[in-house]
């Protein structure tokens, strides 16, 4: 059975498919700053911004694609939740049995992901804020729009307050923030020492570490805003804009809502390029226009998605929508040869790649991802990955 006809057979539609296939590309050009270069500096550290293209392919990377691309994997995250409480009722089996078995499944791949691929792993804040999402599984389409936009709005300031107390540190206890540059300066010599000459059992060690010490820092920065885009993929369930791609409500997003977020967003990262680390009130000023633009981009982005998904799908389209339907696999490829390629035990490029050559190995990963769960997917019903996930989360009648 062909893609095409696996998903009229199971009444799933390619919008979805395409969505998270797009939000794939997204994360690998972002994430893989903090795995090739140390987390604390990225490309500000020596060497990775060496000319005008380097500065122009981050710039790309932060206007297009930082605080969207997990947006829209959030988002899509949402629409799942709903497709497996609609599949339960369907079936007229227990929802919330199978749903808590797939969160501890979803918790022991993040657990994997932080200890031998990636240091930013997202998986296991989604188990964390995916019990919250449980709360609302009854909430009307308003509700989960109101909740939303006010949990959104509580990250917007979260980031505010902490540009705010990066600028009142500069300008009033100068020396206090230069301990703090000391500090980070530190972070980054042990990132280089660790993944530039250490072995696998240590990089194991030193990545747990640092995932526990930051996992309170990153629930702030992106717990908030992964919640309300949660919210909103479940309200598209409700609404049923998510399975028609012709929804009127997609036009606008792509001609109003992308403009104003893009607008935003490369506002935000100019700062972002021109700030000179994380104790520079520029950056966290160009990280809050980012996250105020996020929602408009995602929302835009999925106007653009929904466009490409209205016509005749052909080959090309096929090729990422089949991509799109085992992403948890991509994710998790993306992040093993990320490792492979930047950790000393592997092939040893960390901090070795400028920006722009860095970005460009990410592209490639990406589509090498996607490609490889897209052949997977003609012969095997699901990605190895979701397999797994899936046969733990039907373990047992109910």
């Amino acid at each position: 059975m062909t893609y095409l006809e696996e998903s009229q057979a199971a009444g799933r539609e390619i919008f979805p498919d395409l969505a998270r296939a797009w939000a794939l590309f997204g994360i690998a050009l972002v994430n893989v700053g903090v795995l090739s270069w140390p987390m604390m500096s990225s490309y500000h550290a020596a060497g990775a911004t060496v000319s005008s293209i380097d500065e122009a392919a981050w710039f790309g990377v932060n206007a297009l694609f930082l605080m969207k691309s997990y947006s829209l994997f959030s988002f899509m995250f949402g629409v799942g939740f709903a497709y497996q409480m609609q599949s339960a009722e369907r079936r007229g089996v227990g929802f919330a049995g199978r749903y808590w078995r797939r969160i501890v499944g979803l918790l022991a791949f993040g657990a994997l992901n932080i200890a031998c691929f990636f240091i930013g792993d997202i998986l296991v804040i989604y188990a964390v804020l995916g019990s919250i999402l449980f709360l609302f599984r009854n909430a009307s389409q308003k509700t989960l729009i109101v909740w939303g936009s006010i949990i959104y709005g509580v990250q917007i300031l979260v980031i505010s307050v902490l540009a705010f107390m990066m600028y009142l540190g500069v300008t009033f206890a100068p020396e206090e923030m230069v301990a703090a540059t000391e500090q980070f300066a530190e972070a980054d010599a042990k990132a280089l020492e660790i993944f530039g000459s250490a072995g696998f059992a240590e990089t194991v060690a030193y990545r747990v570490s640092q995932y526990l010490s930051g996992f309170p820092f990153m629930m702030l920065v992106q717990g908030f805003g992964a919640l309300a885009f949660f919210l909103f993929g479940l309200a598209a369930v409700r609404s049923g804009v998510i399975a028609r791609a012709s929804a009127p409500i997609w036009k606008p997003a792509r001609r109003f809502a992308l403009p104003v977020g893009l607008l935003l967003s490369s506002a935000g990262a100019w700062l972002l390029v021109e700030g000179h680390g994380m104790t520079d009130p520029k950056m966290m000023l160009g990280l809050v226009l980012v996250t105020i633009g996020s929602p408009f981009s995602t929302f835009g982005y999925l106007g653009l998605i929904a466009k490409w998904a209205e016509a005749t799908p052909g080959p090309v389209t096929v090729f990422f929508a089949r991509g799109g339907t085992s992403s948890l696999t991509a994710y998790l490829m993306q992040g093993l040869i990320f490792s492979l390629l930047f950790s000393a035990y592997g092939f040893g490029y960390f901090a070795s790649l400028t920006a722009a050559q860095t970005i460009g190995v990410a592209f490639l990963v990406a589509l090498f991802s996607v490609a490889f769960v897209s052949f997977w997917r003609i012969g095997f019903q699901r990605g190895p990955m979701e397999a797994i996930l899936r046969r733990w989360t039907y373990l047992g009648a109910r």
